[in-house]
């Protein structure tokens, strides 16, 4: 087995949700139309007002979850000015002692995956990054050296998070497809997301090569955490999106192996008019951790 950096990704991740007593990932996804009043009537941009809702909702779960999960086309969308507040944003929780998984789903191959690799864990310094492997095994090998050169400099190992059964309702006609020798494109994605990272696991026996494995999906469930034995799993679809505890058992191994990912359900449990409102993302936060705090008993 090659040499990993001494800071595995996956090891750093199992560390933080055992800390915080749960699985939990808070995505960050800021909508200016959804924001509470006090930032779209009082600072001078959209911009400025996304990331100050930004911040504001690290500083509200600092100290209670493991992770956030900025998403990078809600900050991208605002040009060279939305890719410097996002980078802002990473830090504020990097500082703050949360893990970054940058939820950006890059898919291409060769010198463009490794630009892409650059970005996420130089310029925006993330711990993982989700990716489409649609293209091929390539996009994922060719975050690799990156991946090691960067953990190797700074001392954090980083981490993909390749995206295998996803929650939005149309995935059906793609993921559910039924290929020669019987398996769904999942199925068969899965086994490719195991095979790529068997060789880089960490002293816990996760590899730093994740999944994305949705909790909308329970019928899937047992059968993809069989296949990807190794992978540590990004679970989406958890709270406004239909999925409940009951949803996402079957992708632990043992209490552990896997995080579990809300955003809407958390970052606007508000009331917009509200002009104290973190208390409320703090709150909503914390319920979903206790939600989830049996599957690691």
């Amino acid at each position: 087995m090659p040499d990993r950096p001494a800071s595995h990704f996956a090891d750093r991740l199992l560390e933080a949700i055992d800390r915080c007593g749960a699985p939990a990932c808070v995505g960050i996804d800021p909508v200016f139309d959804r924001l509470p009043e006090v930032l779209q009537r009082h600072l001078p941009t959209k911009v400025q007002a996304i990331e100050r809702f930004s911040i504001d909702i690290v500083r509200a779960v600092a100290g209670l979850v493991p992770a956030v999960k900025p998403q990078s086309a809600c900050f991208e969308r605002y040009g060279a000015a939305g890719v410097l507040a996002l980078e802002r944003v990473c830090a504020e929780a990097r500082d703050a002692g949360l893990l970054v998984i940058l939820d950006a789903k890059r898919g291409d191959i060769g010198v463009t995956s490794e630009h892409y690799a650059v970005a996420a864990f130089e310029a925006c310094d993330a711990d993982a990054v989700t990716v489409s492997a649609y293209l091929g095994p390539s996009v994922v090998q060719s975050y690799f050296d990156t991946m090691d050169r960067v953990a190797k400099r700074t001392g954090r190992g980083r981490g993909l998070f390749v995206l295998v059964r996803t929650s939005n309702p149309d995935s059906d006609h793609v993921q559910s497809l039924t290929l020669e020798g019987g398996d769904t494109v999942a199925q068969r994605m899965a086994d490719l997301v195991q095979w790529l990272g068997q060789d880089r696991l960490g002293e816990r026996g996760y590899s730093d090569i994740g999944a994305v494995v949705a909790a909308t999906k329970p019928d899937d469930a047992a059968d993809l955490r069989r296949r990807l034995a190794s992978a540590m799993l990004l679970v989406p679809g958890y709270g406004a999106q239909g999925g409940g505890v009951e949803d996402i058992r079957a992708l632990f191994r043992k209490g552990e192996g896997a995080i579990v990912t809300a955003s809407r359900s958390v970052i606007y449990a508000f009331d917009p008019k509200m002009a104290d409102w973190a208390p409320a993302v703090r709150d909503a936060a914390s319920k979903m951790m206790e939600e989830l705090a049996p599957l690691g008993a």
